[in-house]
């Protein structure tokens, strides 16, 4: 009897270490699936600020050529709005690629990621926006 109980208390300590093992790797498995949605998110903010930096360039570009137009040359405002213009077009191009090219694979997100193909129509939209406002900035230069 004095062996039974001995033997009892190793086989519920076993039995207690085992759900605790589960319970430890449960909890790692969400908390590295957690990491991989905040990564996510982070990309799309990312994303965001790329976009919301080229807008920016694009308008201070178009805003460059009236700024300068009495104080200096002109050519000098439209040279500095094409170079904003052109600014604006390397960010969009490099919001896209960012996203689309995170670095190291996270594990498998919960969080859906933004779909490639309208980031691409998107940006590639704007990149032509782009591409008109600057031949309208030189093609209205006077």
């Amino acid at each position: 009897m004095t062996d039974a109980k001995p033997s009892e208390r190793v086989q519920q300590s076993a039995r207690h270490l085992e759900r605790s093992a589960g319970r430890a790797a449960d909890s790692a498995d969400r908390t590295t699936r957690l990491a991989a949605d905040r990564t996510v998110l982070a990309a799309e903010r990312t994303y965001a600020a790329w976009v919301r930096t080229g807008l920016a360039a694009l308008a201070s570009g178009v805003g460059a050529r009236a700024l300068f137009a009495h104080i200096l040359p002109g050519w000098f405002g439209a040279l500095t709005g094409s170079v904003l213009i052109v600014f604006s077009a390397a960010c969009f191009a490099a919001g896209v690629w960012r996203e689309l090219q995170p670095g190291t694979a996270p594990p498998e997100p919960d969080t859906p990621r933004l779909p490639g193909a309208a980031l691409i129509a998107l940006n590639g939209f704007l990149v032509l926006v782009d591409v008109v406002v600057l031949v309208g900035l030189w093609a209205a230069r006077t």
